[in-house]
């Protein structure tokens, strides 16, 4: 039998979620249109890229299909290797400086998706309004903004 997975604002009830069931926070923009500068936004739990990166690319894959690679910058998380295995598959992991604030997904040649990443332990109220503000359809609002404005 496999495990249920529980939302992560579950937090009612007698139970205990293990932290490997829970969904990763994930927004996506509904139509995909890609007409804004997001395409949705990700609230990682933490920054440790092995523990969160797998779920997030097992997601993604169930909406956008086999994902190639991730770009993000290495300052913003904790030992980024070359490489993570998610879903039977080895995903590549490029490197970039200068925002921490995003995340680059590419599922084929020159197919590229832009994520807003809200750092983990942001108060649940600012996560949820960066969180749909980078999901809404024609978004244009700097990640900064988003998430500090």
């Amino acid at each position: 039998m496999m495990p249920i997975p529980f939302p992560a604002s579950s937090s009612s009830g007698p139970w205990t979620v293990p932290a490997a069931t829970l969904l990763p926070r994930l927004e996506l923009e509904p139509t995909m249109a890609r007409e804004g500068v997001f395409d949705g936004a990700w609230w990682p739990r933490s920054n440790h890229v092995l523990a969160e990166l797998p779920d997030l690319i097992t997601a993604l894959g169930a909406h956008f299909g086999r994902i190639l690679r991730v770009g993000l910058d290495t300052s913003a998380w904790d030992s980024v290797p070359r490489s993570v295995a998610a879903n039977g598959l080895m995903v590549r992991i490029n490197w970039f400086a200068g925002s921490d604030a995003t995340i680059s997904v590419t599922r084929g040649f020159q197919d590229h998706f832009l994520l807003l990443v809200v750092p983990p332990g942001t108060d649940p109220t600012t996560a949820a309004s960066a969180m749909a503000g980078a999901s809404v359809t024609g978004n244009h609002t700097p990640a900064a903004e988003l998430l500090y404005g």
